[in-house]
C-alpha cells in the first residue's frame, strides 16, 4: 500500500501558524483541528518566527517597484484628457 504526501499551500500554513502563534488553544488542539501532527506545527511555527524580518523587506521592495514616474502619469492624464474631449466633440 503506498503513501501519498499531503501537500499544504502557504495560506493554510499561514493560517494554521497564526493560529498557533495567538496561543488561544494549545498545538494539539490545533493539530486535530487541522489534522496535522503537533510537531510540524511547531516546525512551522518556529520558521514563520525565524523568517519574519523578510515581510517587512519585502513589502519595501514591492512599494519601490510598483512606483511609476510621476511624468508618466501626467502624460497619461494629458492623453485621455485629449481622448475625452475627442470624443465629446463627436457625439454633439
Amino acid at each position: 500500500m503506498s503513501r501519498t504526501r499531503r501537500v499544504f499551500g502557504k495560506d493554510f500554513k499561514a493560517k494554521v501558524v497564526l493560529e498557533a502563534l495567538r496561543e488561544k488553544e494549545t498545538l494539539e488542539v490545533l493539530a486535530k483541528k487541522y489534522e496535522l501532527l503537533p510537531t510540524q506545527i511547531s516546525i512551522w511555527k518556529a520558521e514563520a518566527i525565524k523568517n519574519i524580518s523578510a515581510v517587512f523587506n519585502q513589502e519595501k521592495a514591492v512599494a519601490k517597484k510598483e512606483e511609476i514616474p510621476i511624468e508618466k502619469l501626467f502624460a497619461r492624464i494629458g492623453q485621455l484628457t485629449l481622448e475625452n474631449d475627442f470624443l465629446k466633440k463627436k457625439l454633439s
